[in-house]
């Protein structure tokens, strides 16, 4: 069951998105009728640049404590708000407040393939701002929730995807995160380790920290979140109670409605 949490005016805003905007501009190769051009023919390549309206004018804040659940189509611009949340693309116009940075755990997160799996778990540990000595005195229980502990001493270039984006989660779910976004990392795994990331996500919520999660996955949304936002070619579509957005986001796409 997901825990209640206070309502929102009893509680302190801790993200706050001000009429987000992105803007990718990207080279592009199109195609133009020619005549009579030397070297050309009916079709020749022009290259152009062209932009990519990724994020229109999202709005919302988020709560301390809340677990939201970010859903929408592949592509409509999940992703790009999220790593804009985290500081990582510039925002083209209006504005991101946050009380603390985000944390961004995604499956493309940068894990060194030459060294061991253990080295990896130091290193992420004290990116994270873990001391020495304690980030070597959770290499074993990281293993282990990532369900790796045969394999912690292999080179990371040995590891499946899916071992990988475990190792990512068990890295990054280690430490107590005042805003914390996973993007698709509870998609790889067995029910096992879907189970153990969705209740270390209860306990982070718990512990008043925000967590964001990006996902497809309808039934870990409903499991895990006490909010869901949906995001639509850009656009904000939806913003509220889990299963009520769910359903309409089932029937946009035309799937089962959630009794």
């Amino acid at each position: 069951m997901v825990a209640k949490t206070k309502p929102a005016a009893e509680r302190n805003p801790v993200v706050v998105v001000d009429n987000a905007h992105i803007i990718y501009k990207v080279l592009a190769s199109g195609r133009r009728a020619t005549r009579g051009l030397r070297g050309g023919g009916l079709l020749s390549k022009k290259m152009e640049v062209r932009e990519v309206h990724a994020i229109k004018g999202v709005t919302f804040t988020i709560y301390e404590g809340e677990s939201v659940g970010i859903i929408g189509s592949n592509g409509s611009g999940k992703s790009s708000l999220m790593r804009a949340l985290a500081g990582l693309t510039p925002l083209s116009d209006g504005a991101i407040y946050a009380f603390a940075r985000p944390t961004l755990l995604g499956v493309g997160a940068v894990l060194l393939p030459d060294l061991s799996g253990e080295k990896n778990i130091l290193l992420g540990g004290l990116a994270m701002g873990f001391e020495k000595q304690d980030i070597n005195s959770r290499v074993d229980s990281i293993a282990s929730f990532a369900g790796l502990e045969e394999f912690v001493s292999y080179p990371m270039r040995t590891y499946s995807s899916g071992m990988s984006a475990r190792l990512r989660f068990a890295i990054a779910a280690s430490k107590d995160h005042d805003i914390l976004i996973i993007d698709e990392a509870l998609a790889v795994g067995d029910q096992e380790f879907r189970n153990r990331a969705e209740a270390r996500m209860r306990e982070l919520h718990q512990n008043a920290g925000t967590v964001f999660l990006v996902s497809h996955s309808m039934k870990s949304v409903l499991d895990t979140c006490t909010r869901v936002i949906w995001i639509e070619k850009g656009e904000l579509r939806m913003d509220g109670e889990p299963k009520k957005v769910i359903n309409a986001y089932n029937k946009f796409v035309g799937t089962t409605i959630i009794d």
